[in-house]
């Protein structure tokens, strides 16, 4: 029996695995136009535009507003049970997102999701994760899918906002590692870059929520037309005081007011410019009598003001405004009306809504208004200890490399595929979208935890042990495709310890 396996990885250094595994969309979207209908955007494995590592390349589309869709079948079927759900991959947008989604879905246990040439956006999905944006609005989507019991309809439920702004992973040409923990306990957490940017209850913290109000208001309740609601009214006994001139303006000029002794009365604001003359063209049966332009009248430079001179105006204190009686308690008030709330014939409880249905495949469906968008790294578990060791060996040692090249040329492009990897597929597949099926069909044995927590401390001592020689290497000056030579030899041993592994087992089991 080989080590633990996750229900699914994919670190797209393999073209062969690649080839095998994935299965690019042939269908065409319902009630759209013939030439926007198909899924037409190509997939490619190929190297970040800048800080390129040799031998790890990742899953990109290179052509902008094209619907695209790919899948791949799990190793095994994930079900939701006691155990939590670890979904992670990396995004780089390397050419500024403007309008598009870069999520990842997890299909539904069924016949479409076991279909994946016929994969499209209304393939039944259990949960979808991942960046989105458009235009100003940057969201982080996590929506899971739940059947109601009474009457069989599917609802989508769409997790809160993140607690920090999203924008610059969209735009800072960097790639960035995406995370989803779901707990058995209801419990979940949403991380970027391993910081932890959403967490909360899956019974509380989603639109709408899971479980339906137990009462609701009467729909055949309506308010009495006789229903008082006015808290105050106008004091109809009040009368208007004899005094009060609703005509009374609101200013008056000031009658406290002094003309200035330098203001000129007979001196306009402006004048003609003297200095003007008439264009020779100008015909004065045709244009009219010829005006000069006019110019401030220097007279009033040194002068209080120019022109009839009136007295500022000033509020009025004699003012009062339209008179209304004033406002009293209303005897008569009966409080804001509300319909009885009743028994909701709808209601239901689902006190374990991290009980969704069982996902068999996972794929990607978009769209997009921005090119080079790149995916890396997926993997899907229900061991904690394994994608953390997971996201040593490829997310953050990628970043550890990456800041050691940073400071020499960032466009070095070292693609050469025949190179290896950071991280090498060494499983099998058998080319329709099968993989990793044969051996863990026969049995549970996987799950035990022993077998995991062994596998997984073999895996965590491969990967320090390259992270070891890696930090040796950046304490020294070296080139870089120096180092990437060092790692990928380091890394090799782990395809040939799970690929010796496998064989044994096999011929065990014969």
């Amino acid at each position: 029996m080989p080590g633990y396996k996750p229900h699914f990885r994919e670190s797209f250094n393999d073209p062969d695995v690649f080839a095998m595994k994935w299965v690019k969309s042939e269908a065409k979207k319902a009630g759209t136009e013939e030439d926007v209908a198909q899924y037409n955007g190509d997939w490619e494995l190929g190297y970040p535009k800048k800080l390129p590592i040799e031998g790890d390349q990742a899953l990109v589309f290179r052509q902008k507003a094209k619907h695209r869709a790919i899948s791949a079948k799990l190793n095994r079927p994930f079900v939701f049970s006691d155990k939590p759900l670890y979904l992670q991959y990396e995004v780089l947008f390397q050419d500024n997102q403007e309008c598009g989604g870069a999520y990842l879905k997890l299909l539904s246990e069924g016949p479409q999701g076991e279909k994946l040439k016929e994969f499209h956006d209304k393939t039944p999905y259990t949960i979808m994760f991942g960046p989105d944006k458009c235009g100003n609005s940057a969201k982080l989507h996590f929506i899971f899918r739940k059947e109601i019991p009474i009457n069989g309809e599917i609802v989508e439920h769409h997790s809160k906002g993140p607690s920090k702004r999203i924008d610059e992973f969209f735009s800072d040409g960097q790639s960035h590692l995406y995370t989803l923990v779901l707990q058995p306990d209801n419990t979940y957490q949403i991380l970027v870059d391993h910081e932890i940017i959403i967490k909360g209850s899956l019974l509380e913290d989603f639109t709408p929520p899971v479980n339906p109000p137990a009462e609701i208001d009467d729909p055949e309740d309506h308010k009495p037309e006789d229903w008082d609601e006015r808290e105050r009214i106008p004091d109809e006994a009040a009368t208007k005081p004899d005094d009060w001139d609703e005509n009374a303006p609101r200013q008056i000029q000031d009658p406290n007011a002094v003309k200035p002794d330098n203001w000129l009365d007979n001196e306009p604001l402006d004048i003609m410019d003297p200095s003007a003359e008439k264009p020779e063209d100008w015909d004065d049966a045709m244009d009219g009598e010829w005006e000069g332009p006019m110019v401030p009248n220097p007279a009033c430079e040194d002068a209080a003001g120019c022109g009839p001179w009136s007295p500022p105006m000033i509020d009025n204190p004699a003012y009062k405004g339209k008179w209304s009686p004033p406002m009293i308690n209303n005897p008569n008030y009966q409080g804001k009306w509300h319909p009885k709330r009743i028994a909701n014939p709808d209601f239901f409880e689902d006190k374990n809504p991290f009980n969704m249905t069982t996902v068999v495949s996972l794929g990607f469906e978009l769209w997009s208004m921005s090119a080079n968008i790149m995916f890396d790294n997926i993997v899907l578990t229900d061991n904690e200890e394994y994608i953390r060791k997971w996201s040593s060996a490829t997310f953050d040692r990628k970043m550890e490399i990456n800041n050691r090249n940073a400071d020499q040329d960032p466009t070095a492009k070292s693609g050469d595929d025949s190179s290896q990897p950071l991280l090498k597929e060494s499983d099998g597949g058998d080319g329709e979208g099968n993989y990793d099926n044969d051996e863990d069909d026969e049995g549970e044995e996987d799950d035990d935890d022993e077998t995991r927590s062994r596998a997984a401390d073999e895996l965590e001592n491969e990967v320090n042990e390259t992270m070891d020689g890696v930090r040796q290497r950046l304490t020294t000056p070296s080139s870089s495709s120096e180092v990437q030579n060092m790692v990928n030899e380091q890394i090799d041993s782990e395809d040939a310890s799970n690929s010796s592994s496998s064989a044994a087992d096999r011929q065990k089991s014969d």
